[in-house]
Order: structure tokens, then sequence, then C-alpha cells
């Protein structure tokens, strides 16, 4: 029988661990599952990417800290003190079996499909500070939680704004949070609950910010009808937020250090949107991401429509590669790349000629939402941007793809892999056409002349 040393059927390498129920997310619903598994005879992984590397806590990622940590991030040892002191759950964990990994994070999740037939099995990608490893289940449980949704104003990107999880992280887990006064912006239940978070950890609550009319919250100031027009700020951030009334008569300073984006949470479903796959079988969700409905169109255009009526062409949309508005809908590069004059000429309206705009499409063209959040802080502007210069709603956008890996890891890590000799044989030219690309390893050699002669045109 002739094989296609090419192909990459039957190479990729076993898992280098394997596990019954794999649980990601040790917070009291994934703990509570981890226990319940390992002492009904299962062999049990609880991980969690909590706490986050002090060197990375700054990319945002899982969620959007805002840059009101305190130096307390930087110690790993106290970090983790911390998390085992707000879950008493953990330790009943160790004591039941279960193997608990925390400061790892799962960044890849690979199961067969139609797109993929050969994997020896369902496979895991998981990543502490040192090394990755692959990971093998009987059963997947994600208790990833919630993740911050965020929408830009003149100013939002100053280190004081941050998400709600982000900010109820800091503040009930990491015990890390470097405020004193805050504003809330979201007058829903979330708004509610952070306001009533922050009161109970003795902070001072500025006011709650809404669009619509707010149920108090103790003597908490109330700013119904109101939007953000801008933050004001110096070296530390935020120091001040400049609030509009949406009947357009006055605005009003508050002043503040912090300002706690509460409009809407989403579903922390990374792993499986990267992977084309929903629950089911294997899969299961549990906890807020399970039970967090996805933010609700209408809300996130009404607060995109609001924040945008205050905000100039040179407001930032993506944060990580300083996309501005105009950059999006002129649907130019960064002002670090060239601008040709053909491609100044372009406009999202010259776009839309060809069928409805894609995120995806304007991710490729201006790199907003190619930064190391994939998009976490601005996939929700685009899509509301999007959204309104198409004259649609939110939830008539496509959905902008995520892909693995799906928490930003050094490339130094994923690289160290246990590659099977078969899978490096050929990696260079997988498909195997050899008139349109030359193998590395006759490059230099009589061979390649006569490879080149015959057509082949590309080398490694």
């Amino acid at each position: 029988m002739v094989t296609d040393r090419h192909a990459i059927n039957g190479k990729i390498s076993a898992p280098d661990e394997r596990f019954d129920v794999v649980v990601v997310g040790a917070g009291s619903a994934g703990t509570a599952a981890a226990i319940d598994a390992a002492r009904g005879g299962a062999s049990v992984l609880l991980i969690d990417e909590n706490p986050v590397r002090g060197d990375m806590i700054g990319t945002d990622v899982p969620l959007y800290f805002g840059g009101r940590m305190t130096a307390a991030v930087q110690s790993p040892q106290r970090m983790v003190e911390q998390l085992f002191a707000t879950n008493p759950l953990l330790e009943e964990a160790f004591d039941a079996g279960v193997d608990v990994r925390l400061g790892t994070c799962a960044w890849g999740l690979y199961v067969n499909g139609p797109a993929m037939r050969t994997l020896p099995e369902p496979l895991l990608g998981i990543a502490d500070s040192e090394s990755a490893t692959m990971i093998g289940f009987g059963r997947l449980l994600l208790a990833t939680g919630a993740r911050d949704v965020v929408l830009g104003f003149e100013g939002w990107t100053r280190p004081g704004v941050m998400g709600a999880q982000g900010f109820a992280m800091l503040l009930a887990r990491y015990d890390a949070l470097a405020s004193r006064r805050m504003l809330v912006v979201g007058g829903g239940e979330l708004g509610r609950e952070t306001a009533r978070l922050a009161l109970d950890r003795g902070l001072e609550v500025a006011g709650i910010v809404s669009l619509g009319a707010i149920d108090p919250v103790g003597d908490v100031p109330l700013f119904p009808h109101h939007s953000i027009a801008a933050t004001q700020g110096g070296i530390d951030g935020v120091e001040r937020a400049v609030l509009a009334s949406l009947s357009g008569d006055g605005r009003t300073t508050i002043e503040c250090d912090t300002i706690v984006l509460a409009i809407a949470a989403a579903p922390a479903t990374e792993l499986l949107d990267a992977a084309g796959v929903g629950p089911g079988g294997t899969i299961e969700l549990i906890g807020d991401c399970a039970t967090v409905p996805r933010p609700d169109p209408a809300l996130l255009a009404a607060w995109s429509a609001a924040l945008g009526r205050y905000a100039t062409p040179a407001t930032i949309v993506c944060q990580c590669e300083e996309v501005t508005r105009a950059d999006l809908i002129g649907v130019q590069p960064p002002n670090y790349l060239d601008r040709p004059a053909p491609m100044a000429a372009r406009s999202l309206a010259s776009l839309l000629n060809d069928g409805p705009a894609h995120p995806d499409q304007i991710k490729r063209l201006t790199r907003a939402g190619m930064g190391a959040c994939q998009g976490r802080r601005c996939r929700e502007q685009v899509t509301c941007l999007l959204a309104a210069e198409q004259g649609t709603t939110p939830d008539r956008v496509p959905v902008a793809s995520l892909r693995a890996p799906v928490r930003p890891i050094p490339l130094g890590i994923l690289a160290d892999w246990n590659e099977r000799p078969e899978m490096a044989a050929g990696w260079d030219v997988w498909f195997g056409i050899p008139t349109q690309w030359l193998p590395y390893a006759v490059i230099g050699t009589p061979e390649e002349a006569e490879l080149v002669a015959n057509g082949g045109n590309m080398h490694v």
C-alpha cells in the first residue's frame, strides 16, 4: 500500500495525558462538578487560568482589567493563596483526588468533524507559564464564566476604564483593585450588582449612568437618560468622567478614578467558537457560560449610538491595533502602515457594493480585532458600527470568528510540542504539490534545479 508522506492521517501524536473528565474553570460551578466526578470514580483534571501571570494580566485576557491592578498581581504565591481563600471547595477538590492546576489556561479545543478526521481522540490544548500540553478526555465540562462586553467612547482607552467581570475578579477574588471612587455605566441588573459589590467592599460609588430609568441602589447618585461624552485624566489614568444628557440640555463632570462598563456580559465560549463546535455529547457548558444570555442586540445598538454621538473620528475602536472609528468606517489600515492612494480611496460604502460587510473581512483590511485580545475589547464595537453603517441591527451582522490559540501564549511554549517524526517529515509540502512548493530539504542541492526547471517556483 502506498502512503502519502505529506498527509497528516495517523500522524498526530497521542495526547500527553488523558483524563475521564476535564473541567475548565475553577469557580464554584466548575469545582463542584470536578468533585462530584472524582467521587464517582473518574480521573479528573480541573484547570483555571487564574491567577493570570503578572506579565500577562495587562493584555486584559480573559477579562477587561483596565489597568487598575495593584502590585499584588506580581506575586504568584499570594494570588494563589487568595484564590484558595475565596473558594474553599478547591481544598475539597484536592482531597477528592482531583488534579487541580491553577494558572493554567485552555487555549485550543480540537475534535474530529467535517473539517478534521485525523485526530486520535478529542484534544484540549492547555498551557501554564512553562509548557503546553495536549490533554485527551472522555468528557469536557466548560465552566468558563462570562466575559466583559466593551463599547468605546472618547477616552475609554485610559487606565481606569474596565469591565464589570474584570472589576469583580480584581475586587472579590484577587483582592488587588487599585480604585477608590468609581462610576458604573449600565443601569441594568449587572450595573446594580456591580454597584452593590463595590459598596459592600467599602468603595465609593460616584454614580450609575443609564440610558433609561434606574432602580435605586442605596444612596448612590443616579444619572438616568445620560451617556458618557468623554473621560479626563492624567498619567495615572481616569480622573473624571464627562456625562451628557440624552436630551442635550447640559453636561455633568464626575470625579472618579475608575469607570466600570456594566452594559452587558457575554458567555465565554471562545473554545467552542474557535473549534467550530457546540455543546453536546462529550462537551457540556455549566455555570455562567451556560446561563448568561447573549447581549441584547437592541441594547448594544442603543449604547453604541449614544456613546458614538460624542465620539470623534479619531476615537479608538480597537485598542490593540489603534484602529480609529474613521479607520474602520473608511476601511483603512492603522496609521503605522502605509496608505497608498488606491487604499486611501476605499471606504465601507465602496466595500458594501459587493455585499454585506463581514467582521472577518474588516479585520483583514483594517486589523481591527487582530491584537492579543482577539477582539474581546472591540468585537461588539465593530459589530455595532458595521450595523449602523449598513442600516441594520447588530444581530444581522455575521459573528466574527475566533481561532486557536484563544489565549495569548508565547510561541516558545506552543512550539515545545512532542511532534512525531512522521509529522515532521514533509511538513513543508503537506499538500504534495512540487510544482508550487519546493521541499526545504532540496534547497541548495542539484535536485532543486531540476524541480525549478519542471515548474517549481516557491521556496520555504
